[in-house]
């Protein structure tokens, strides 16, 4: 895919229509943000639900939306495409990933130069997973980046990019270390992240507990917990792909206990979310990323009952 080259192009931080970045935003702390992460279409079925999708929510109003890279960059094109058309057809604030797996340097600054080009100024900085998922060794690209720190860098180098990074209560899955989970995210905001949102947990004392050890290391980066509603019982394995861990036994016995009926499974899963999205908002996360798996009625669902705990009308 032809590309401007990155370094040619650095966006300002606050594109016209679509007002101040992230950073501020929760710098500003005037009430909880909302987000929600989409996926890129491989096909044409998949292209009109995603934007479907994207309309539904782009009425809700929401803070940000971002768009997956493919744990080793297989999505790149798609992703890149998908997050311009949202910068040049909608009035919301795209956050483009962008993993450092599989990739050589110069192919990633090439895909900022592309995400700049068109006003993009929000970046996910993450290291991303070897094909086979999050439980396969890393190995760095021989003219790539080691780890997701050097990544920011990278991006952080190339213009006034806003940077998120990626953040782990249930625990990275290949080092299982929370404490040094907490030192890569306080190296991660010095190399210049400014807001980090976690992978998908169903326990909130986890996510308390990863701010109290960033906190305790004197680190003030924000962490926006991520959130998927389970609404599927075939969702329980597929959590365990792309986060190594498997769902905690009282999110699966309440699925399980209703198996038999899809309404039922779809509904203990909205109750699930809302519930742990409540004692989050209530422990003073600074906002909600949803995990939409492009499709919007489950989470249109939890907005609407937690809209009095966001602050908005």
């Amino acid at each position: 895919m032809p590309a401007p080259a990155a370094a040619a192009v650095r966006p300002r931080l606050s594109r016209p229509g679509r007002g101040p970045t992230v950073a501020q935003l929760l710098e500003a702390g005037e009430r909880p943000l909302v987000s929600f992460e989409l996926f890129p279409s491989k096909d044409e079925e998949q292209h009109r639900q995603l934007w479907t999708t994207i309309r539904q929510l782009e009425s809700l109003g929401p803070d940000f939306v971002s768009v997956t890279y493919g744990a080793s960059g297989s999505t790149r094109d798609r992703t890149v495409s998908a997050t311009q058309q949202i910068a040049e057809q909608t009035t919301l604030r795209p956050v483009a990933h962008l993993t450092a797996a599989s990739q050589s340097r110069e192919q990633l600054r090439h895909v900022v130069g592309a995400y700049a080009s068109v006003g993009i100024n929000h970046v996910m900085a993450i290291r991303g997973d070897m094909p086979g998922g999050p439980t396969v060794p890393w190995e760095p690209h021989p003219e790539g980046l080691a780890n997701a720190t050097e990544l920011v860098e990278l991006v952080s180098g190339l213009g006034d990019f806003c940077i998120g990074v990626a953040a782990f209560p249930d625990l990275h899955p290949q080092t299982r270390d929370a404490d040094l989970d907490a030192r890569l995210l306080v190296a991660k905001q010095r190399a210049g992240a400014s807001f980090a949102i976690t992978q998908l947990f169903f326990t909130a004392q986890r996510y308390f507990d990863l701010v109290a050890r960033v906190r305790a290391l004197g680190s003030d980066l924000p962490i926006i917990p991520g959130i998927m509603p389970v609404t599927r019982v075939s969702q329980i394995e597929r959590f365990a792909d792309l986060s190594g861990a498997a769902l905690p036994s009282f999110v699966t016995d309440r699925l399980h206990e209703v198996a038999h009926d899809p309404s039922l499974v779809r509904a203990a899963g909205v109750d699930l979310a809302t519930a742990l999205s409540e004692e989050l908002l209530a422990g003073g996360a600074p906002g909600l990323h949803f995990i939409t798996m492009n499709r919007s009625s489950a989470t249109r669902e939890i907005y609407s009952r937690l809209r009095s705990h966001l602050n908005r009308r």
